[in-house]
């Protein structure tokens, strides 16, 4: 399988694409910590990093995450995992931030285990946080992709939501198609986010189809006004860096698609 940029060091300039064009690089970077102080330290950066990501160049958007235990989809906090999510000009700018800016340092360091992935939006409807962060170009890939969303619950809604989650976890959790996922949030209960990387918009769209609990629990939130606020998002692959358990979630995946 063609892996295109992924694995390359942090630094790496990109291998792929038209480099005289500019555009928007996401990445998502997810950092694992060990037991006692690295997961004190973890849990304090979450307020402390904030102090010190706005004085990264050339950092667009960004937002710091906690996750849920098993991939992130309960409500109960696990305090191993958080996440940076953060927006660039470009690929090369991006690796390059987040080799030698200080606080990306700093969370590698003292993690056991980090990943970034490195995305391009193609797609994009709704806001984060009052702003629209993605800004899409080019046309949505014929292969692997990658699909974010962010949801900010209206308390009154938040038995019904999280009473219908363990149904969809279970469901994408068995489904082989997914290359991985994940569920991230910035405030618990309250504002959550699903990442999950599929081969190709055939297999996710089926599992959005379904009539399961995915599908259910879409109606119902449409039906009920349950979210304040929400965004849908849509990416290409550019590539990775690091591992996540001991392996490299992309390297099934036909970058070159």
């Amino acid at each position: 399988m063609s892996l295109s940029s992924g694995h390359a060091p942090w630094h790496s300039a990109p291998a792929r694409g038209d480099r005289s064009r500019t555009i928007q690089t996401v990445t998502l970077s997810f950092f694992r910590f060990g037991p006692g102080l690295p997961r004190v330290w973890a849990f304090a950066m979450m307020g402390l990093a904030r102090l010190s990501l706005p004085r990264v160049p050339d950092l667009g958007f960004w937002k710091l995450c906690g996750s849920g235990t098993g991939e992130g989809f309960t409500p109960r906090p696990n305090t191993a995992v958080y996440a940076i999510l953060a927006t660039w000009p470009d690929e090369a700018t991006a690796r390059t931030r987040l080799a030698e800016a200080g606080i990306f340092r700093r969370y590698r360091a003292r993690a056991d285990e980090a990943w970034t992935v490195f995305l391009a939006p193609v797609s994009a409807r709704g806001a984060w946080s009052g702003v629209a962060p993605f800004a899409p170009d080019g046309p949505a890939p014929d292969g692997p992709l990658a699909v974010l969303t962010r949801a900010s619950l209206r308390p009154g809604k938040l038995l019904r939501f999280w009473q219908r989650v363990p149904d969809i976890s279970r469901v994408i959790g068995t489904d082989r198609n997914v290359a991985f996922k994940i569920g991230i949030g910035e405030v618990p209960l309250l504002h959550q986010v699903t990442f999950s990387i599929w081969p190709d918009p055939h297999s996710m769209a089926d599992f959005a189809r379904a009539d399961g609990p995915h599908a259910r629990a879409v109606r119902a939130v449409r039906e009920g006004d349950w979210f304040r606020e929400e965004l849908y998002a849509r990416f290409r692959i550019l590539g990775d860096a690091g591992s996540w358990h001991g392996a490299h979630p992309l390297q099934e995946l036909d970058l070159s698609a």
